[in-house]
């Protein structure tokens, strides 16, 4: 029978790793994930910061060499924002191609339909779905530079060429439209106009605003940046508190 001493057993354990090198270690992922030595330390904050990026993927999945949304992965982050107390606001961030109508419009429902302060800011571009996603929210800001490109409803795949198609797709365009109308100041006529506009898109039917020219339009309330955008919620959040505030008999 090989009995092990208690020397051997001692050998065979693995040394403590020192603090310094830990410490190195940790900093070299950081580099590797992020390309940065150190990250801003994160307080607990009111606010939940949720990102539209990419294409909104909706009942078929994309291509893995896709960047996409899937709408399943926030319908519950919004619904558990809305019950946590601690949350106070939302803010949504959108940099999108758009994607899915009918997963860019439950998401956009979901937003509209939130009880607490939520703003949205549209960078880079809020193209085709992501419209309705920009204008879902409270308040409404875009980047001077970003853009938003609105077109009718497209198919994809088979289509079969029955009158019953094209009033589905009407149907579904309608629905489209009544939303953004009813969360923005853009009127019916001007929304319609820039979708079925000819001549500026090359291979499609459609328009491209541009920062002041979305505000313009009315699609949205102001231009400005993360700064401005984050004022917002934040005055609005303390409005909130304000308007829940019952004063003492």
């Amino acid at each position: 029978m090989y009995w092990q001493s208690k020397m051997d057993i001692i050998a065979e354990q693995p040394e403590p790793i020192p603090d310094d090198k830990k410490r190195t270690n940790a900093v070299l992922e950081t580099i590797q994930q992020l390309g940065q030595t150190a990250t801003p330390a994160m307080t607990e904050s009111n606010i939940f910061c949720m990102t539209i990026i990419g294409q909104v993927e909706g009942h078929l999945v994309l291509p893995p060499q896709n960047k996409t949304t899937k709408y399943e992965h926030l319908i519950p982050q919004l619904v558990a924002a809305e019950q946590n107390h601690k949350i106070e606001g939302i803010f949504i961030v959108l940099n999108t191609v758009g994607g899915d109508v009918e997963a860019g419009l439950a998401i956009a429902e979901m937003i509209s339909s939130l009880t607490k302060p939520t703003v949205t800011l549209v960078l880079g571009g809020g193209h085709s779905i992501g419209v309705p996603i920009a204008v879902a929210g409270d308040m409404s800001f875009i980047a001077a530079t970003a853009t938003m490109t609105i077109h009718p409803i497209r198919l994809n795949g088979l289509v079969i060429g029955v009158p019953q198609t094209f009033e589905y797709l009407d149907k579904m365009q309608e629905r489209v439209v009544r939303f953004v109308t009813s969360h923005s100041n853009v009127t019916e006529s001007v929304f319609k106009e820039l979708m079925f506009k000819t001549g500026e898109l090359t291979r499609d039917i459609g328009t491209t605003v541009i920062g002041s020219d979305a505000v313009k339009h009315g699609l949205i309330d102001a231009v400005g940046g993360l700064g401005e955008a984050l004022k917002e919620l934040n005055r609005r959040i303390e409005a909130s508190k304000s308007s829940r505030e019952v004063p003492l008999q």
